[in-house]
């Protein structure tokens, strides 16, 4: 095809719409079943709502107004759809895999512990972790995008007579403490009306604490919540403490001078982020909570002096600045004695312990129904290790299959870590709280817990038809996969879970198409739904350079609405593409 010939081409299918010859022959002959002389009326829509789309409180009104909103379109049948018509019904924007009406659907009255947190890493960072700008603009979209607990690392200035945030001991340029305080009040509540938890890593000397505690203190008034007494014996729940911002901290700290880093140290380490692939690295199995990608790692703790320093041995805990110490709300903290200390559960008191992401695959090993254990009443957060440089992300799933509420995210970067991160908080109205599954919030008659070990019984199988796709036409500039002609696009479908859930599987490559047709079916046996996640990629197969990225979303396998559905995908920083979206059958055997 002529470059001028595939132009001509371009501006025809520019203004293409989908119409009855783009109907896949299942959707037609569906159609058939439930219509009568080529119409389809409310009545029958009714029944294809409850007998195919498995909403079984589907009432007519429904059905009624789903034929009202697309009467544009059958001008000569304003009592119901023909076929047109209705397919543009099931790949339009009121037929999505997930029921958006649904909303805030949990129990939100159980302790925080209760529940999976939407959680930030160093979130005011703009880019990668040594030499980024720090700002109040990565708290506010993470806000905007329902995370619900944000890190801010606390330090002096150089005249040491005021408070700023950022990353020690790297280059990265600070930002005022105060500014990025207001911007958490003032956009706190934009997406969620449930907590905000704020997480300090505290550098400061007395007086510098006692600073924080009267900047908090008038920036957050009357939302700023206060225990009142030093510890809490259980964990308030998300409903009491909507619209309320939270402080978490451990036990303030020797305050601990920065030092520089050398130029040539941060210059070979800032190349790493080179290595990230244009949408990400796959996410690494958990094999025996062995990460598959970091079997090469040294197993020395990270070099993360902000949380590995000793937390029970502050030579200045006596010059604890009291106003300071009332703010507490989360007390954090690691006691001395290793695992078996840390991971005791006080039935008087309830904390919060942090882990890096090695120290937590390490203690999965040695201590898995421990962790569970701890994660019932008390917060388990967990972060990125400190070679990740770049900001990139891990496998979420080994600290949420053993009850981790704050899985720590660099949520200014992207990749598959981070869409399955984007995935799992989708669930609950998208409102930065999931409720933990009951099995990781239970005990036995014997004490017994989940044991993340075990080897399972299969519980369901979810099986996935992708039909076809459709919108990059509208989306992507027409050069963008190759110059001269259509692209040649597949899926990737799978799940991200535990271990034995996890998989990976793909369509065929289909070529010069940009509306293309895959037709094909898998199923994926699952033996822990309540923690997988359906993972859906579309690529541009290209013969001589790495395949383009044409998409993505992940979505919690326990929400799906069964049926055909036109699923929307992502970007790779998880922006929704204006018209990007699969028709998709979803059933549950």
């Amino acid at each position: 095809m002529s470059k001028q010939t595939y132009r001509v081409c371009f501006c025809f299918r520019r203004r293409f719409k989908l119409a009855v010859a783009e109907v896949p022959d299942e959707i037609k002959a569906l159609f058939d079943l439930y219509s009568a002389n080529g119409i389809m009326t409310a009545d029958h829509i009714h029944r294809f709502l409850i007998e195919v789309q498995k909403q079984e409180k589907a009432t007519f009104e429904e059905a009624q107004s789903i034929v009202e909103s697309l009467k544009h379109l059958s001008l000569f049948h304003r009592k119901g759809l023909h076929l047109e018509a209705f397919f543009k019904y099931l790949f339009g924007d009121t037929n999505p895999p997930l029921d958006l009406k649904l909303g805030v659907h949990h129990d939100m009255t159980a302790p925080l512990s209760h529940y999976f947190i939407y959680t930030g890493h160093n979130s005011y960072l703009t880019g990668n972790q040594l030499s980024s700008d720090c700002s109040d603009v990565p708290i506010i979209n993470a806000l905007k995008k329902g995370v619900r607990v944000i890190e801010l690392d606390i330090w002096p200035n150089s005249d040491k007579d005021d408070v700023e945030v950022l990353h020690g001991r790297t280059l990265t340029t600070p930002v005022q403490l105060i500014k990025c305080l207001r911007s958490i009040k003032e956009h706190a509540f934009t997406a969620s009306e449930f907590p905000v938890v704020i997480t300090l890593e505290d550098h400061l000397t007395p007086d510098l604490q006692a600073k924080v505690a009267q900047m908090v203190t008038q920036t957050f008034g009357d939302i700023l919540f206060t225990p009142g007494s030093e510890c809490l014996k259980e964990f308030p729940s998300p409903e009491s403490l909507k619209r309320r911002i939270i402080i978490s901290t451990k036990p303030p700290k020797e305050y601990l001078e920065a030092k520089e880093i050398k130029d040539k140290e941060s210059d070979s380490k800032g190349n790493a982020a080179s290595d990230e692939e244009a949408w990400g690295k796959e996410i690494p199995i958990l094999k025996g909570h062995i990460l598959a990608d970091d079997k090469n790692e040294s197993d020395k703790d990270d070099d993360d002096a902000e949380e590995d320093l000793d937390e029970g041995d502050h030579k200045l805990q006596h010059d604890i600045a009291p106003e300071y110490k009332r703010l507490i709300a989360i007390h954090a903290g690691k006691p001395k004695g290793g695992l078996d200390e840390c991971l005791k559960v006080d039935p008087d008191k309830v904390r919060r312990l942090s882990l890096s992401e090695q120290q937590l695959e390490k203690a999965a090993e040695t201590h898995g129904k421990e962790i569970v254990r701890f994660t019932q009443r008390n917060i388990l957060r967990v972060y990125p290790k400190g070679t990740r440089v770049n900001s990139s992300n891990y496998n979420p799933l080994i600290g949420w299959m053993h009850g981790a509420q704050m899985v720590a995210f660099n949520m200014q970067g992207y990749g598959r870590s981070l869409w399955s991160m984007q995935g799992m908080f989708r669930a609950n109205g998208g409102c930065g709280f999931v409720k933990k599954p009951s099995f990781l919030l239970k005990s036995g008659p014997h004490g017994e817990v989940f044991d993340t070990k075990a080897k399972l019984p299969m519980q369901k199988t979810l099986k996935v038809k992708i039909y076809m796709g459709e919108g990059w036409f509208y989306d992507f500039q027409h050069t963008h996969f190759d110059a001269y002609s259509p692209p040649d696009f597949y899926v990737r479908v799978g799940i991200a879970g535990v271990p034995a859930d996890t998989v990976m599987k793909k369509t065929r490559a289909l070529e010069d198409s940009w509306i293309p047709f895959w037709n094909e079916e898998f199923e994926f046996p699952l033996t822990v739904p309540e923690l997988a996640l359906l993972r859906i990629e579309v690529h541009e197969y290209d013969m001589s350079e790495k395949d383009d990225f044409g998409g993505q979303t992940c979505l919690p396998v326990w929400e799906l609405r069964e049926g055909i559905r036109a699923v929307p995908l992502h970007d790779r920083k998880g922006e929704r593409y204006k018209c990007v979206k699969l028709l998709v059958r979803l059933e549950f055997v």
